[in-house]
């Protein structure tokens, strides 16, 4: 492959925008699976492998594997070791799993909670279409990796361990995680200095991590399941963010609100359980403050802000569930169905915030983020619609399909042209070296492409002109993070073949 100059600015396309972005890519699945079905019949089986989506899934499979932390187990990624074998020892605790968050080496409860979460769903949704092409088992693996830190990041009811390293320490370095020797400082929430939204989160991803481990490892499941009941209790108890109480997080992951992480594990707990305590939450006065009914303007799903999944996971009610006339969990099918009809190029409400060849593009840092999520959440929408045989969606528009003529990839590892300077320490690093904290920026500002392939990362993407600069200094655009990987896990499994979904979860 012909060596690409750094910095140089091409314009580059996501391997799996086939026709208008990887956003209407869910909707052509959709129109071809469902719209097209004129006897409107339910597949009751597995269709046929589509074999790029396989591939690409195998490939984003992998970066989870890169971002291990830990004693590692079974390790198939050759330039990676063990590393933060002490993280949580000042509190004597056992902190050294979880996942690096991007390019950097700080455990982020947060995103790494959404991770978990999403991670969970796409199992819940998706498994056998995972397991069609052998992904199945990599991705519980991956997921029990993070699951085991943040049971032991939740040592009492009121306490949750939230970050591992400081990152001011920690991006002063540029240096492999198997050489780390900063401190690692932790972050707690408690009663004193609540984070409603971070608790909140970690409750929904080890709710929804209960439903996947369920048949499989019912005690762990029944203990994933008890801790994030205990935390959402303290979530709800104690409503405030962890961006106010500890100040110091808004420079890295700021959190904009708590109410969505509330409504949202409140959903995953409603799915575990069935309690009607959770249902009274989502549908009462809390479902009707944060959950934003009436809003002709969806919200876009991201780390940050979990209202569209919130509502897209609880429209599933009402498609199969018991309670499918309410009409307060109908106002959340309401509001998911307004995000569908936004991402349709040609419906009257689309949404503006695109490129020019289709692309959802929201923001500068990450764009792919939303991007990706946007289409997942329309893929299983899309899915509920199949399944329980829907035939309309209330847009008043076309299901039009637009074009792109991009022929680059952002997922590291697909194809023959991806990105080669991706902004990430231990990809840049050759592995026979062992830098200290400073001795590594070298590498950082090397002319030379990764030695180590980041298989599997999505980076950030593209700027709204649709081009990208591939710089290792360039974190905006070049930097891969754990839960876009989710993301794309996801959607990749529900695109890999076509089939029906569980109508329940339990």
């Amino acid at each position: 492959m012909e060596k690409r100059k750094r910095g140089g600015c091409l314009g580059w396309c996501v391997f799996f925008i086939v026709l208008s972005g990887i956003i209407i890519a869910a909707f052509v699945y959709f129109k071809h699976k469902f719209l097209m079905n004129d006897d409107g019949a339910v597949p009751d089986h597995r269709g046929a492998i589509t074999q790029k989506y396989a591939d690409a899934l195998k490939i984003a499979m992998q970066f989870f594997d890169i971002q291990k932390s830990g004693k590692l187990e079974n390790n198939p990624i050759s330039w990676r070791g063990d590393s933060g074998l002490r993280d949580g020892i000042e509190a004597k605790l056992d902190l050294s799993k979880g996942m690096y968050d991007a390019g950097d080496h700080v455990k982020f409860g947060f995103p790494m909670a959404f991770t978990a979460t999403i991670l969970s769903w796409a199992i819940l949704e998706y498994g056998d279409q995972m397991e069609s092409v052998d992904q199945l088992q990599p991705a519980q693996v991956s997921l029990r990796w993070i699951t085991g830190f943040l049971l032991n990041a939740h040592p009492s009811d009121n306490v949750l361990y939230i970050q591992v390293g400081d990152p001011k320490i920690d991006h002063g370095c540029w240096n492999r995680p198997e050489d780390m020797k900063e401190k690692r400082p932790l972050i707690q929430v408690n009663v004193s200095s609540p984070g409603a939204d971070v608790a909140a989160e970690t409750a929904a991803a080890l709710a929804s991590s209960s439903l996947v481990f369920k048949a499989s490892d019912p005690s762990y499941s029944t203990l994933l399941l008890k801790h994030a009941k205990q935390l959402f209790s303290f979530a709800n108890k104690y409503r405030e963010s962890y961006s106010v109480t500890i100040p110091q997080v808004r420079s890295y992951y700021n959190s904009t609100g708590y109410g969505d992480e509330l409504l949202w594990a409140a959903s995953w707990l409603l799915h575990a359980t069935g309690e009607e305590s959770y249902y009274e939450f989502v549908t009462g006065t809390d479902g009707e403050e944060y959950g934003d009914w009436g809003n002709p303007n969806p919200s876009w799903f991201s780390w940050d802000n979990k209202l569209a999944g919130a509502q897209v996971l609880l429209s599933r009610i009402t498609f199969f569930g018991s309670k499918k006339d309410s009409p307060e969990l109908n106002n959340y099918r309401k509001s998911a169905e307004a995000l569908m009809c936004s991402l349709l190029p040609e419906s009257p409400s689309a949404s503006p915030s695109r490129t020019e060849g289709g692309l959802i593009w929201v923001t500068e840092w990450n764009a792919l983020q939303h991007s990706v999520s946007s289409a997942f959440l329309a893929t299983v929408y899309s899915d509920y619609m199949l399944t329980s045989r829907t035939r309309t969606l209330n847009c008043d528009g076309n299901y039009v399909i637009g074009q792109n003529d991009m022929k680059m990839s952002f997922l590291v590892g697909y194809g023959d042209n991806y990105p080669e300077y991706v902004h990430h320490r231990g990809a840049s690093i050759p592995a026979d070296e062992s830098p200290g904290c400073k001795e590594g920026f070298k590498w950082l500002d090397s002319d030379d492409p990764n030695p180590n392939i980041a298989t599997g990362a999505l980076v950030g993407g593209p700027f709204l002109n649709e081009t990208y600069i591939d710089s290792r200094n360039n974190s905006m655009q070049g930097e891969p993070t754990t839960y876009n990987s989710a993301l794309i896990v996801g959607l990749l499994s529900g695109l890999v073949t076509t089939s029906s979904v569980v109508t329940s979860f339990r």
